[in-house]
């Protein structure tokens, strides 16, 4: 498939795009050393065992073992077929592809291409409906009667769907969709006698984009007086589900990375009033509450969260179970307070963006300190049986931080208000931690790697030629002269057989004239697992200045053992020809030798 466009095209794009800015678009990297690490977005973890590294445009996972380039990682992340991957590439960095024939291929079925059609060509109809169209007027003026400046509606490419039962199917036939699409992407409802009607008529529209930007559904506000439901949403489809989107998202990324924390809220006008309030990083679930995916998707890019939700009792308990949720999967929690009981919005039309920045998100308290408010309205403190119980429960929450200054800081709190001596409550509170096994030898901590490690040393020991073997591959794919001496000294005469493939494919590679680059030689690498061991070796750390001794020791070592099993095999040869002659004596001299090679190699190894 890659030949179909000329090398140096996709060399121009593949370098055009640093796989650290791509991949830090979808994992929150931290650097550590030379590399950049995170948690994976392939499987499941909570310490970080993916790497990336820039110097060699390549990443690697260390738990599941998954690697590659910049392209091979959106072919991964997104299921892009190989030019979709280098499209998306080209687009980031302002390029263009050839014509090709493979622009038809999709990974998108050609249903689901439809819809994403459908759905961007109603979000123009629809905006362009309400901020300039007679039909969309009452739209606008709703709009505007929340406060909403054009600026907000235009971001958010809010719209408005006429009150008219067939308009929105005539306007999308005309485009060539068949109305059976229509049904089944949720944009038109099914009537008893087989005609369809409008599902969003008469409502303020919010289109519901995918981390792409892409629109894949709607969410949409009945203005008129008995329309029920008042909020409606598009069916769930393989396109949308509820519980794997969170609103605004694709547009607050970049705030998030930059700010280090993100913002929760419960609603579509929520995100849209904090937009207008200067507070970018925010991000909404669809009406539903934050399921685990939600959470860990967030955790990938960040490891704060603000929770933000109505001021009311429900929003309260909302609040409790959304920050259970993020701290199980390693989110550290922070819960904004609005008072009078008011929503975010509400909050924001009443006492402005400033007040919503400084009094709410800023002054956001820490979890313990929501907890410690939350649970207070459960007991009745004035009774010693519920003083004891309330604060033996936040002894056990107190036992799950890993901030011994915080732990301290709430210890003293709570011997501040129930008269208790602190070293009664921190022998309480190790009790608690004991039972948890929160109490970590030293060398627990600060295991940035730690699954990566683990992976590597749960690993057989390997034989030192093997070893040998895979040192001088790296150093070859690091210096192209190291590579030309490699192959003048010793050839493909590897002892395993993929290093042997490795080191032919490496040869040609820098016969074309290319320079030192991992990124580019595992492109023109067909075979998968041979990709999966370049990108292994490669990410292995290896001395920046190797001597030609070291080069050479490694060259000996490969040497001996290829010759140790030349001559093993020409002794078992000779042992089989002294049995077939009835010569017992010389058969075992003969075995003694091989044993004496054998040993002489485990020494070694």
């Amino acid at each position: 498939m890659a030949n179909q466009i000329p090398e140096t095209v996709i060399e121009e794009i593949r370098q055009a795009n640093d796989i650290v800015d791509v991949i830090g678009d979808y994992v929150q990297l931290k650097k550590q050393g030379r590399n950049y690490f995170g948690l994976c977005p392939f499987h499941g973890e909570k310490s970080p065992s993916f790497s990336v590294t820039q110097e060699k445009q390549i990443f690697h996972c260390f738990g599941c073992g998954k690697g590659g380039n910049v392209v091979t990682f959106l072919m991964e992340m997104e299921s892009y077929s190989f030019y979709e991957a280098l499209q998306f590439l080209a687009d980031r960095a302002g390029k263009e592809l050839p014509d090709t024939e493979i622009k038809k291929e999709s990974s998108l079925s050609q249903e689901s291409q439809s819809v994403l059609s459908a759905y961007e060509w109603v979000t123009k109809l629809y905006h362009h409906l309400l901020r300039y169209a007679k039909d969309g007027k009452e739209g606008y003026h709703y709009l505007q009667a929340r406060g909403l400046a054009e600026e907000a509606i235009d971001a958010f490419q809010l719209g408005f769907a006429p009150n008219a039962k067939d308009f929105t199917a005539e306007f999308l036939e005309k485009k060539g969709f068949h109305r059976q699409i229509l049904v089944k992407a949720g944009l038109v409802s099914l009537l008893n006698d087989n005609s369809v009607s409008d599902r969003f008529r008469g409502r303020v529209i919010f289109p519901i984009r995918n981390h792409l930007g892409k629109t894949v559904a709607f969410g949409g506000r009945a203005l008129g007086e008995g329309q029920e439901p008042k909020y409606l949403n598009s069916p769930e489809s393989d396109l949308f589900q509820k519980g794997k989107l969170l609103f605004n998202f694709d547009l607050a990324r970049k705030y998030i990375r930059k700010e280090g924390e993100a913002v929760l809220f419960e609603g579509y006008m929520d995100v849209i009033s904090a937009y207008q309030a200067d507070v970018r990083n925010v991000v909404a679930t669809m009406g539903t509450s934050l399921t685990e995916y939600q959470a860990k998707l967030l955790k990938r890019y960040v490891n704060t969260v603000i929770i933000c939700y109505d001021g009311d009792n429900a929003g309260v308990e909302a609040t409790s179970k959304a920050a259970d949720l993020l701290r199980t999967v390693g989110c550290e929690v922070k819960i904004a307070r609005l008072k009078d009981g008011l929503d975010p919005d509400s909050f924001i039309q009443k006492y402005g963006k400033e007040a919503f920045q400084n009094e709410v998100i800023k002054a956001s308290e820490t979890f313990i300190a929501f907890y410690m408010r939350f649970h207070r309205q459960a007991y009745n403190l004035n009774l010693e049986g519920d003083r004891i119980k309330y604060i033996e429960k936040m002894l056990e929450q107190l036992a799950m931080i890993d901030s011994p200054v915080e732990r301290e800081y709430y210890l003293k709190e709570l011997s501040k208000e129930f008269d208790i001596s602190l070293d009664t409550l921190a022998g309480e509170l190790q009790t608690y931690q004991s039972r948890n096994g929160r109490v970590k030898d030293k060398s627990e901590k600060n295991r940035y790697t730690n699954n990566g490690t683990a992976s590597v040393r749960s690993k057989k020991l390997l034989p030192a030629f093997q070893n040998a073997e895979k040192k001088l591959i790296s150093y070859m794919l690091q210096d192209a002269s190291i590579a030309e001496n490699v192959r003048e000294e010793l050839g493909a005469a590897f002892n395993v057989d993929e290093h042997k493939i490795i080191a032919t494919y490496l040869y040609a590679f820098y016969e074309d004239g290319h320079t030192a680059d991992v990124s580019l030689f595992i492109e023109r690498l067909t075979d998968q697992k041979l990709k999966q061991m370049v990108i292994e070796i490669a990410m292995a750390p290896v001395f920046e200045d190797i001597s030609d001794k070291e080069i050479n020791d490694y060259i000996r070592v490969i040497r001996t053992q290829a010759n140790d099993v030349t001559d093993i095999q020409s002794l078992k040869n000779q042992q089989v020809m002294a049995e077939r002659q009835n010569d017992p004596l010389k058969a075992a001299q003969i075995a003694k030798q091989i044993m004496e090679i054998r040993k002489q190699l485990k020494n070694t190894n």
